[in-house]
């Protein structure tokens, strides 16, 4: 009986150590945990924050250790569209899409409940508040400035957070159709009034040049003449007509023949 509970003994007291060996394995493998390059591990412990660990392999107390892994990548997200009044009271439809990315992981998980959604629900509002402020033009035509000021406003209400907000771009603007009619009406009416505005000017510049001629005819009368018969002629060539001139006609002709001959003879 002694040598049958000294064997069930040291039987007993084997298991005990295999298990015991067994759960420190499993406690060891728990404990060891990795992050990534881009990744990093805010661990509590007790519920007390007691720092970051990563990038790489690092060990945790098991049940004790409890951690949060945050990426440090950039992270975008579009903005859902937004209806928004212009300062003009102009309804329109935007689009975006935001940047940003953790560079304080600890400030991340401690300050705000979920900083993604937190980032999202903020550009949403900024986006609406500051697009109210502007005119439709101001609008349509300076998007990068407006994106520039929203950025700098939600940077600057994340940055608390851990959370640094490198862009917004404003994607698209959807108009109403009348609206889109009116801008095409008042594009073409732009367009007249510089084709006008051209033909203004050429009138003009025109008018200085036949001002000039005047003079010039005015010191030389059969100059006038001469130049009323190559018109007579061109019209005549060009509409197949017999031109009819007035009585004095032939005398103003034989002046300037004779002009002509005494220039040559000069």
């Amino acid at each position: 009986m002694p040598v049958s509970n000294n064997n069930m003994a040291s039987a007993d007291y084997s298991s005990l150590i295999g298990f015991v060996i067994i759960a420190f394995l499993i406690l060891f493998a728990a404990s060891i945990k990795i992050v990534k390059e881009y990744e990093r591990a805010v661990i509590f412990r007790l519920g007390r924050l007691i720092g970051t660990k990563g990038p790489g392999m690092f060990l945790r107390i098991p049940i004790i250790d409890i951690f949060n892994v945050v990426d440090l990548r950039v992270i975008t997200f579009d903005v859902p569209q937004q209806s928004v009044i212009t300062k003009d009271n102009v309804t329109v439809e935007v689009n975006a899409v935001v940047y940003y990315r953790v560079f304080e992981p600890e400030k991340a998980i401690v300050s705000v409940e979920n900083f993604n959604l937190a980032t999202d629900l903020l550009a949403q509002s900024t986006l609406r508040d500051v697009l109210g402020q502007v005119d439709l033009d101001e609008l349509l035509t300076e998007r990068d400035k407006l994106g520039k000021r929203i950025t700098d406003i939600i940077d600057s209400s994340t940055d608390p957070w851990g959370v640094k907000v490198t862009a917004l771009a404003i994607k698209d603007v959807e108009l109403p159709d009348v609206m889109q009619r009116a801008i095409a009406k008042q594009a073409e009416a732009e367009r007249e009034r510089r084709a006008r505005i051209i033909i203004a000017e050429g009138e003009y510049q025109a008018s200085e040049r036949m001002a000039l001629a005047a003079v010039q005819y005015a010191k030389n009368p059969s100059a006038i003449r001469l130049r009323e018969l190559q018109t007579m002629t061109e019209i005549a060539r060009e509409k197949n007509m017999v031109v009819v001139t007035t009585a004095g006609a032939p005398q103003d002709l034989a002046t300037i023949l004779g002009l002509v001959k005494a220039e040559k003879k000069k």
